[in-house]
């Protein structure tokens, strides 16, 4: 097995890990939303995640690893975050999970097509088919209305699927050089500090009795979350990777239902199953090569 295909379907494994668990960390934002303003929600999530980070580094990476690095590119990586995050949780307020994955599937789209340019990797025919199929299976999920996208909720899932798009493109870069602990904590302490600045001004009192289990839901999964996408896409191609994002369909569509009763209809599980079709066939197309080399 070559280096470049182990690193690869290792990096497909984290990515799954990671949207399954930013996904549970998703319905937690969902739920607190819903009493405070999407900056205090955002820098709730990195203040209760940076306790664990921290402690993680210490035990595992060495605080020595988070002084020499590329300072440019962690803080801009830190700025996206901060907008990625408060214009996700704005959006989740107003609009159901399965509504928000899907329009925020226009990342991978956005990471594969800079992924040429800005990296320099070779964008296989097969990986084009398998974003084009996932592409089309966003607009069958958008069809019935489309009224997400016309929306400001809708925009700002746009504005956070670009921000991701280019934290991922640094992330690729930062890889070749600095260690995942130095990617993970800087990122989870600039979005902590910005998100505050903006909140603070409105900031509310938590509701401690009321809201604890979410707030532990967030610390755990944007923990566990962010080590895992920060090594998918530290070791794989981000064309290979991406397209597994559309998982998230799935968890939307069952977190949905289980905690707000919401169901979309029969069109949008078309859409889903031709979204979620075209990422495991980018995995499986990996597996094949991987077989072929070692039977």
């Amino acid at each position: 097995m070559t280096k470049a295909r182990k690193n690869n379907l290792r990096g497909a494994a984290f990515m799954l890990l990671a949207v399954a668990t930013f996904s549970l960390m998703d319905a937690a934002l969902k739920t607190l939303s819903q009493h405070y303003p999407a900056a205090q929600v955002a820098a709730l999530r990195g203040w209760t995640t940076l306790p664990i980070v921290t402690i993680w580094v210490g035990f595992f990476g060495g605080y020595r690893a988070l002084v020499a690095i590329r300072w440019p590119l962690h803080l801009l990586r830190g700025a996206l975050s901060v907008v990625m995050l408060v214009s996700f949780t704005y959006a989740l307020k107003r609009l159901p999970l399965t509504e928000a994955y899907s329009i925020f599937f226009v990342a991978p789209l956005l990471i594969t097509a800079s992924s040429g340019p800005l990296l320099g990797e070779r964008v296989q025919r097969q990986h084009w088919i398998a974003i084009g199929i996932g592409f089309i299976g966003v607009l069958i999920v958008l069809r019935p209305r489309g009224d997400g996208v016309l929306t400001l909720a809708g925009l700002a899932v746009l504005v956070s699927a670009a921000s991701y798009a280019l934290s991922a493109i640094c992330v690729r870069i930062l890889g070749r050089t600095d260690s995942t602990s130095s990617m993970i904590f800087w990122m989870i302490l600039m979005l902590s500090l910005g998100a505050t600045a903006l909140a603070w001004p409105n900031w509310q009192p938590l509701r401690w009795t009321s809201d604890w289990p979410s707030l532990l839901v967030l610390a755990i999964t944007g923990s566990v979350g962010q080590y895992a996408i920060t090594e998918a896409f530290r070791r794989a191609q981000a064309a290979v990777i991406a397209p597994l994002e559309y998982t998230a369909l799935a968890w939307g569509l069952a977190l949905d239902w289980w905690l707000w009763q919401h169901l979309p209809d029969a069109v949008v599980y078309l859409g889903a199953a031709l979204i979620i079709v075209s990422g495991l066939y980018l995995l499986r197309h990996e597996r094949q090569h991987v077989e072929a080399e070692h039977p």
